[in-house]
């Protein structure tokens, strides 16, 4: 790039961190700005498809981020009323050759923990803490961050990976609050030996029922089991990482199958959140501010992909302002790569969450009948142009 000066990151999460990363090996110094007071992640355990390790390998941190994966053996699909297997995902040696990585499962703060010590250890990579961007100035040769304390950061460019509440966004795109879903999300963490041990399945299972699911699945080498359920109950307002009781998660499943319900009672200190997300939006860009991950494009949990897309987005926008002299074409290319992919994985999150997580009655058992009638090659070529993108593909 023939631009000077550092690049400016608010947000110290994983695709704040990824893209710090991505700027420093093609030689682009930055200044990641985040607001808590030390960097870290919260939540426990997300899943990582091929993608995902792409993603990695050009990150350089694919031997870090596989050495504490645990590589799970299906998705399995199973129903919340009946017990019944309704289908799987063979992810052995076949899946792995079709798409040239594994699926694996991993803690979020393990995974946080790669790539902040490989930021850690890069010169070109400058981590501030208590440092919340709140807004931003340009003119024709720079950008300027504000910080919430009153201090001001010159840079190149600014990248907002500010999250779901992104203050840059509120710049960009000025659409106003996130969408309220109405589904809420209750996690646990279990230790193994306390999963039913008849359930210790190496695999990431989706129990799926009117209006609720439940998903389960190892973490950290087999020592504990994530726990995350989900009830469709049109919560209204945003809620994030509030302590309930086991019987306040229990109201919305006390008509699935006994077996599905002993899950849940495994589960401690239950924490919720309601989800949102956003419709997509194509403006990404003003002038020398661009946004990515969740500023750019929050999503429902249902395709297991924001981190996988935040990362895709590091990727190909580092990889844009390496191989561009001029910055705004990086931007424009980035932006017409991105958007449709990470637009396609938003409103499909929604609709399986509709159609495979939470239908009832005849609805549920078109769903049993179409999953339960294809074949592991049609999973694969339906899941293709996920799992085989790169984050670099137009």
């Amino acid at each position: 790039m023939a631009e000077t000066g550092p690049v400016l990151i608010a947000g110290g999460g994983i695709g704040g961190l990824a893209v710090a990363l991505g700027l420093a090996q093609k030689g682009i110094r930055s200044i990641l700005l985040e607001k808590a007071a030390a960097l870290g992640e919260i939540g426990a355990g997300i899943q990582l498809g091929p993608n995902a390790f792409h993603a990695f390998d050009y990150l350089g941190v694919g031997e870090a981020a596989r050495s504490m994966a645990v590589y799970i053996d299906k998705l399995r699909l199973m129903d919340a009323l009946t017990a019944d297997e309704i289908t799987h995902i063979d992810l052995g040696e076949s899946f792995r050759a079709r798409f040239g990585n594994p699926y694996a499962v991993v803690h979020r703060g393990d995974l946080h923990g790669v790539f902040l010590r490989a930021c850690q250890n890069h010169e070109l990579i400058e981590l501030r803490v208590r440092s919340e961007v709140v807004g931003y100035e340009q003119d024709g040769a720079s950008v300027t961050a504000t910080i919430a304390s009153g201090e001001r950061i010159t840079g190149r460019l600014l990248i907002g990976a500010d999250g779901l509440w992104s203050n840059i966004r509120k710049q960009v795109i000025a659409d106003g609050p996130p969408r309220v879903s109405g589904h809420t999300t209750y996690r646990s963490v279990i230790p193994t030996e306390q999963m039913p041990e008849d359930l210790r399945w190496n695999a990431a299972t989706l129990w799926a029922g009117p209006k609720c699911h439940i998903v389960h699945y190892p973490l950290s080498g087999w020592k504990v089991f994530n726990l995350v359920v989900t009830y469709h109950n049109d919560a209204p307002e945003p809620v994030a990482g509030k302590p309930v009781s086991e019987d306040e998660v229990m109201k919305g499943f006390a008509h699935v199958h006994e077996r599905a319900q002993n899950i849940i009672r495994h589960g401690t200190n239950w924490k919720l959140w309601v989800l949102c997300d956003r419709d997509p939006a194509e403006h990404w860009i003003d002038g020398r501010a661009v946004l990515l991950g969740d500023a750019a494009h929050p999503m429902l949990q249902y395709f297991a992909q924001g981190a996988c897309q935040a990362m895709e987005d590091a990727v190909c926008l580092s990889h844009m302002l390496a191989n561009h002299d001029d910055q705004a074409a990086a931007l424009e290319a980035y932006r017409i790569r991105r958007f449709p992919r990470t637009a396609r994985v938003q409103l499909m999150s929604r609709a399986i969450g509709e159609h495979i997580y939470h239908p009832a009655g005849d609805h549920a058992r078109i769903r049993n009948a179409i999953m339960s009638a294809k074949s592991q090659d049609q999973w694969c070529d339906d899941i293709a142009w996920l799992y085989g993108g790169t984050g670099l593909a137009a």
